[in-house]
């Protein structure tokens, strides 16, 4: 009987003991893994994004229009080059892609773009599925290639025309995202959220901000300006003053952003004589308070 006793009590003495030993390795094994996991950004690290909403007629109106603007609505300058550039530009956007090791002051969006496709399981052409980087050596190149007909490019351009719908949806998310990023590095940022809030709640506003932030990004790049002065979507409504939305704000969003453009030309090199494009980019401001 006493070695009965004896032995569950040490039975039970050695199940204590190993749940012991477990608790203490469980606890120790969380406490590593947590330590091995990656810091989960704190609140103010968030990027804010904007609290927009748009229909997809509505959103399909707006990639009309920047089809217009960048491409003059014809299906052939969906794959381009223009001329004084260095690299290609692709789509209803006019997408910057660069070559193999180059690199230049605007942004390089078709990249992007192409990852955006692939997040929505679109089978890609073969010049997108097989290039990273832009596959023409020179603009005079391209214009052979489409001159003959060469069918890659054909099957792109194709490609391009038939995803409006996807391209739309690509930078209307790039406006989604501009407000943190240009809230980031904005010096007065309550005007700017103000001011993007009173053009995106006014009648048609929101085609304004996504087309300009497309057209000439951000402005959160230091690279992207001259002298010191940016030509993004951040000085456009950093130069905004005015309260309340509808006719107003949309006025003031055309002519602040006809000011920035402006600007940039006078501060541009004479060389590149920028000059030749303001007209066409006045005419595309005075689009936005229509």
């Amino acid at each position: 009987m006493k070695n009965r006793r004896f032995s569950l009590k040490l039975k039970s003495s050695l199940i204590i003991a190993g749940l012991a030993i477990f608790l203490y390795v469980s606890e120790y094994s969380t406490a590593n893994n947590k330590l091995d996991e990656p810091s989960k950004p704190s609140t103010a690290e968030t990027i804010e994004k904007a609290n927009i909403s748009i229909t997809k007629k509505e959103l399909d109106s707006v990639a009309e229009k920047i089809f217009k603007n960048e491409a003059g609505g014809q299906k052939s300058n969906l794959v381009h080059w223009n001329t004084g550039e260095n690299f290609p530009s692709l789509g209803i956007g006019h997408f910057i892609w660069y070559k193999k090791e180059q690199r230049g002051p605007f942004e390089e969006s078709l990249p992007q773009l192409v990852r955006y496709y692939k997040s929505k399981n679109v089978r890609l052409p073969k010049i997108l599925r097989e290039n990273e980087y832009a596959p023409w050596s020179s603009r005079e190149e391209l214009i052979l290639l489409k001159e003959v007909k060469d069918a890659d490019i054909a099957e792109l351009t194709e490609f391009l025309y038939r995803t409006k719908d996807i391209q739309i949806e690509f930078i209307y998310k790039r406006l989604e995202a501009s407000l943190g990023k240009m809230l980031g590095v904005a010096k007065d940022k309550e005007n700017v959220r103000k001011q993007f809030y009173r053009v995106a709640n006014s009648p048609n506003g929101l085609y304004p901000l996504i087309d300009y932030v497309n057209f000439k990004g951000e402005g959160t790049k230091p690279s992207e300006g001259y002298k010191g002065q940016g030509w993004g979507l951040l000085q456009v409504l950093e130069n905004m003053k005015g309260t309340g939305s509808g006719k107003s704000a949309l006025v003031e969003f055309s002519n602040s952003a006809k000011y920035v453009l402006q600007r940039r030309v006078n501060n541009s090199d004479p060389s590149k004589n920028e000059q030749k494009w303001l007209a066409g980019w006045f005419k595309r401001c005075d689009t936005y308070k229509e």
